[in-house]
């Protein structure tokens, strides 16, 4: 389950980053919603990473990747918004 949601949490934020780009900067207001939401799939992905890494009767391969794919996506949406405040 966080491997879904970390890859939904980057194809949005991937999507909005490219819409905005392509509308010459100009971000709408969904795109901030978007934002939002992909932060709130990647922090519930991450818990829900973690959770299942400590269970010993699963495989590891699927909760590591949705947690480093959700932390990655922590990542992507603190980057943009450091760039926003400062640039």
């Amino acid at each position: 389950m966080s491997t879904i949601l970390g890859a939904i949490s980057l194809a949005a934020l991937g999507a909005v980053v490219f819409l905005t780009y392509r509308n010459n900067g100009e971000a709408a207001v969904g795109f901030g919603f978007t934002g939002i939401l992909a932060l709130v799939f990647s922090l519930v992905g991450i818990v829900l990473g973690i959770l299942t890494v400590r269970d010993k009767n699963c495989y590891r391969l699927f909760p590591v990747l949705g947690t480093l794919l959700n932390l990655l996506a922590l990542g992507s949406i603190s980057l943009i918004l450091y760039a926003g405040a400062n640039l």
